[in-house]
């Protein structure tokens, strides 16, 4: 039964909030959830979890994961799933040590030959699945131990490194300040050096925020589409803009916008506007909905597919070079059981197991969400132990939720 009433004319109107609020649970849960986690460890760390430096830390810290969910994503959304992106990651970082460290090329050639590399891993795997209808599940853990052993034949089980400075600043550098003032708004908020390019950033990313949201709520409008409750709207922007210069000016007071930021960021927008504003996008959610009704329909299913692997091979190649160049060093056991979290972000974030559903943004929150524990267990001095039975019971419970809500509907 849909949420949405029908006036007298015709046109969809929204139907009461409680009825709003219970169909999009997911959606709402997860940005409360991740809200109501942060306020915790900010209280128990003694306000340790939102210091500048801090969530410098977490930003680079959860980067290649984010940039791995993105892929993962959509591959889970196509209906399959990739066990491979640690190991493949892992491969890639060594290949760039051993590339720029023994064999002493350069940077710009390695990281295109790394990319590519990735690409073809990819295809590779894709192929089994698309054409010969191979299980990815099988195809993908064969590639998890076949990448894991080339890496420890790569690297003849040593660490490689360190690596130029110029390949370090991937992971490790910020963009330099090209605004004035930073002296002045130094001493007006009490930060030695403070960055103004962050803080605009932040001030302009909020107002393409609420300008996004507006518009796309005035569209649903003029169509008759079915939109959220006003308070929920206010409420959710006003969180969302809220969040991001708040973030943003936290990093302004310490060294500004790491590298990775602008990668993840860029990234996020590109692969949000491509599942939610594209043909393709809407093609790779009817695969992984209904795959013979898509391939009745004129999508070509197996291209498609092969296609989702090929982007996840590339996007672990990049994580694999922002993790290297993070560690400074290639070591044999780089990656190991990351594609563990990776999947966990996608499927707390919002993915179905069984394919057809999940956003972009939805991973990316769903990857912070595991930093966050990880961040802040870690502060407070937990165990790893008990972190990854936390960790375990938080994506059981993100699963249990999933399987719950299509059984009620």
């Amino acid at each position: 039964m849909s949420v949405a009433e029908t006036n007298s004319d015709g046109a969809a109107r929204p139907a009461g909030i409680g009825a709003y609020l219970t169909a999009h649970l997911r959606e709402y849960g997860l940005l409360f959830a991740l809200i109501a986690v942060m306020a915790f460890f900010q209280i128990v760390t003694g306000g340790t979890l939102l210091r500048p430096i801090n969530l410098t830390n977490l930003l680079l810290q959860n980067s290649y994961i984010v940039i791995m969910a993105l892929g993962m994503l959509i591959v889970i959304v196509a209906g399959h799933i990739d066990l491979s992106v640690g190991s493949v990651m892992g491969f890639i970082g060594a290949l760039a040590a051993v590339m720029i460290v023994n064999w002493e090329m350069s940077i710009g050639i390695t990281m295109l030959t790394c990319v590519v590399v990735g690409g073809i891993i990819g295809g590779a795997q894709g192929y089994w699945v698309a054409y010969w209808k191979i299980p990815s599940f099988i195809v993908t853990l064969a590639g998890m131990l076949v990448f894991r052993g080339l890496s420890l034949w790569l690297l003849e089980g040593q660490s490689v490194g360190p690596f130029p400075r110029e390949f370090q600043v991937i992971a490790n550098g910020f963009v330099p300040d090209i605004l004035p003032g930073g002296d002045t708004l130094g001493a007006l908020v009490g930060a030695r050096n403070f960055n103004v390019l962050a803080f605009c950033t932040g001030l302009i990313a909020a107002a393409w925020v609420v300008w996004s949201a507006l518009h796309q709520r005035a569209r649903n409008r003029a169509y008759g589409i079915e939109d959220e409750p006003q308070v929920f709207f206010v409420v959710r922007t006003a969180i969302v803009a809220f969040a991001l210069v708040f973030i943003l000016y936290k990093l302004a007071t310490f060294r500004g916008l790491p590298n990775v930021l602008l990668t993840m960021g860029v990234l996020t927008v590109i692969y949000a506007f491509i599942t939610e504003r594209t043909v393709l996008g809407r093609r790779i959610y009817a695969l992984g909905g209904n795959q013979k009704a898509a391939k009745l329909s004129g999508i070509k299913t197996e291209r498609l597919t092969f296609l989702a692997f090929v982007n996840m091979g590339i996007l672990a190649a990049v994580a694999g070079l922002v993790f290297a160049a993070r560690l400074n060093t290639a070591t044999p056991k780089a990656g190991f059981a990351l594609e563990l979290d990776v999947i966990a972000a996608v499927f707390i974030g919002g993915a179905s197991m069984s394919g057809g559903v999940g956003k972009i943004v939805g991973a990316v929150v769903g990857a912070f969400l595991m930093g966050v524990l990880n961040n802040g267990m870690s502060i407070m001095g937990i165990g790893i132990d008990y972190q990854q039975m936390i960790k375990g019971l938080v994506l059981l419970a993100a699963v249990i939720f999933d399987v719950y809500n299509k059984q009620k509907g």
